[in-house]
């Protein structure tokens, strides 16, 4: 009889899933930066030109990552919401929106990267179709759930675009060099240095970008659920 004592475990087949869980692994470790075809290709054992057979090329990487975060988003938000199934519809969205955000939270290179790109996940069309329910059920016209829509902008998927400092399209924030830019025209801009300077969030706080804190995140969504259900009476 042959020992397997030393047999070797099987290798895990080669697919996009696979390479794509991988690549978040490494980014969410050490940063957009480390990622590249032969690094990844390294982290998962293999050639790098066998990655080319699931994901052509960095660019299709790039909306790999994306398609698998989005779809994270979809899934969060879809359990939060039926956590309340029958519920009222701003508690339906606070949650979903609340679901979202937690899993940029866990990717924070993720707003970034979905701003960069120019083609539209499938499952973004779903998660939205699941906004547009919520609001539906809860006596909005179409007309005002398209504006709810526009006015929740990238909310909806967990984080607030910024206006002052837009996120690079590698998904790295260089916040030193935006205060320094603040700082340069603080005579000239008081108000403005003054508000960054009262503002200036503690090093703890899980922001996604340079003013994106929880606090003012739910802020942000209690505004406009307000002035939502205002429009609906």
């Amino acid at each position: 009889m042959v020992s397997r004592m030393g047999a070797k475990k099987p290798r895990e087949p080669l697919s996009r899933d696979r390479a794509l869980a991988a690549a978040i692994g490494l980014v969410d470790a050490e940063g957009m930066s480390a990622l590249t075809m032969r690094r990844l290709a390294a982290e998962l054992g293999v050639e790098a030109m066998s990655l080319y057979h699931h994901l052509p090329g960095k660019e299709g990487l790039l909306d790999g990552l994306v398609d698998a975060v989005v779809a994270e988003v979809a899934a969060a938000g879809d359990l939060a919401e039926a956590g309340v199934a029958g519920g009222d519809w701003r508690s339906r969205l606070r949650l979903r929106f609340l679901a979202a955000r937690a899993v940029m939270l866990r990717h924070p290179w993720a707003p970034a990267l979905l701003s960069s790109r120019q083609t539209i996940p499938a499952d973004v069309y779903g998660y939205y179709e699941g906004i547009l329910a919520a609001l539906i059920d809860g006596g909005f016209s179409y007309r005002i759930a398209h504006q709810a829509l526009h006015a929740f902008g990238s909310l909806a998927l967990g984080f607030a675009q910024e206006v002052f400092r837009p996120a690079s399209a590698g998904g790295e924030d260089d916040v030193e060099a935006a205060e320094a830019q603040l700082a340069a025209v603080a005579e000239r801009l008081p108000h403005l240095a003054s508000m960054v300077a009262a503002e200036m969030h503690d090093a703890e706080d899980p922001t996604l970008g340079w003013c994106d804190g929880q606090v003012e995140f739910e802020f942000t969504l209690d505004l406009l659920f307000d002035g939502l259900e205002r429009a609906r009476e």
